[in-house]
């Protein structure tokens, strides 16, 4: 009898390679996910030796993006949201907006399409929640104001990237991407098709579930079965995202969201989405891998001053717009700074719609490259911004430069 290893291959190789690529850089007090993203690039097509099955990799990668979504649902705070609104609500538009106009600028002097420029620009303006809170967890910020405020704009954020995951695929055709469905001549009549879609599952999701997984959660506590519970969790995610993906045509990832803010509905909730957590980081590394194989290092070697240009949109520009966005809304210089710094890379929101853009020929191949390249190189320099946050407070606090708050 024969036995298939693709997917036993692909899980053992890309673990234990992000486990020593995950060492390596934190050694060099780097973010782990710098490591996960070099394990991908080990383990991809473009470098020699083995090579995992990309197709696996793509389908275990698209279960992290199910697990991340649905801990970020659960996670979401209206109430912390309400408290830092003045700031993040209008800061992050601002800022998502300000990035993308510069992206799409860049690419139109590059000779790209309008659609190409506008994934690439959104794609840059979203920074990663993973890294944003291990960075503030790092250094006691999470319970600050500027740690509040950091939190709830990238709340916003995520926000902003899920209803452009709902949208995207039905304006594709107006971009010069695959057309839909309903072709561009009934953009509107497809738009409003996918709002009611996205109202009548959320309303099913948030009235109806809402009442009953607490109760399916309470009953399974009951039976003290840990292994129960927790399947009931990881049953509800996939499930979720499952059903929301077959019966009413959203992605993968809004489903889990939608399932994730009706689990956060309750402390057992909560409960459940802790217990859940060391599966969602397992599977969120090998989505990290996935990406990682996608990089070609030729294309870090070849292409520089692109790499460059985009990354300096990530590190310098999001991070002014930030700034002076945060002290003109009156937040003060060191809230400024550490939104400043929290937006100064991007992750796994980017790496989602790029990977968007990519499927519905909104996005070059170089486009994506670059992506990841300013992925790998903004995560690395992430920590170098909030080490700066200190001196350049101090800078400003010496030149008596009053502010609002």
């Amino acid at each position: 009898m024969t036995h298939e290893t693709e997917l036993i291959t692909t899980i053992a190789i890309g673990l234990v390679a992000a486990l020593f690529g995950g060492l390596l850089v934190a050694r060099l007090r780097m973010p782990p996910i710098i490591g996960y993203l070099i394990a991908g690039m080990a383990v991809g097509p473009f470098t020699p030796g083995f090579v995992a099955d990309g197709e696996i990799a793509s389908q275990l990668a698209e279960i992290g993006v199910i697990l991340l979504m649905f801990g970020v649902g659960i996670h979401f705070s209206p109430g912390d949201l309400l408290a830092v609104r003045s700031i993040a609500l209008p800061g992050a538009i601002g800022q998502i907006t300000a990035a993308t106009l510069l992206t799409i600028g860049l690419t139109q002097f590059w000779g790209w399409s309008f659609g190409e420029g506008l994934v690439m620009g959104l794609a840059l303006s979203v920074a990663s929640t993973v890294v944003l809170l291990r960075a503030l967890e790092e250094r006691d910020a999470i319970k600050t104001t500027e740690g509040g405020v950091a939190v709830g704009w990238l709340l916003v954020e995520d926000l902003v990237t899920v209803v452009i995951l709902a949208m995207l695929p039905i304006l594709s055709g107006s971009l010069g991407g695959i057309e839909g469905t309903a072709g561009s001549d009934n953009l509107g009549v497809s738009l409003l098709t996918t709002l009611a879609k996205v109202v009548v599952f959320g309303v099913i999701m948030l009235v109806g579930g809402s009442r009953l997984v607490p109760l399916v959660f309470a009953r399974i506590r009951t039976l003290e079965s840990s292994e129960l519970f927790t399947l009931s969790t990881i049953a509800t995610a996939m499930g979720v995202a499952y059903v929301g993906y077959e019966f009413f045509d959203l992605s993968f990832a809004l489903g889990a969201f939608i399932g994730g803010l009706v689990v956060g509905q309750s402390d057992a909730g909560h409960r459940a989405g802790e217990r859940i957590m060391p599966l969602r980081d397992t599977f969120a590394v090998l989505f990290f891998v996935s990406v990682g194989m996608l990089i070609d290092p030729q294309f870090l070697i070849d292409s520089p001053g692109h790499i460059l240009m985009v990354t300096a949109i990530v590190v310098i520009g999001k991070t002014l717009a930030a700034f002076f966005i945060v002290v003109v809304l009156g937040g003060g210089y060191r809230t400024a700074l550490t939104s400043g710094a929290a937006l100064a890379q991007i992750g796994e929101f980017s790496f989602i719609l790029a990977s968007l853009g990519m499927s519905l020929e909104l996005l070059p191949t170089e486009g994506y490259n670059l992506i990841l390249a300013a992925a790998l190189v903004s995560i690395t320099l992430n920590p170098l911004m909030f080490r700066l946050i200190d001196p350049l407070e101090a800078r400003l606090a010496a030149r008596h430069i009053p502010t609002t708050s």
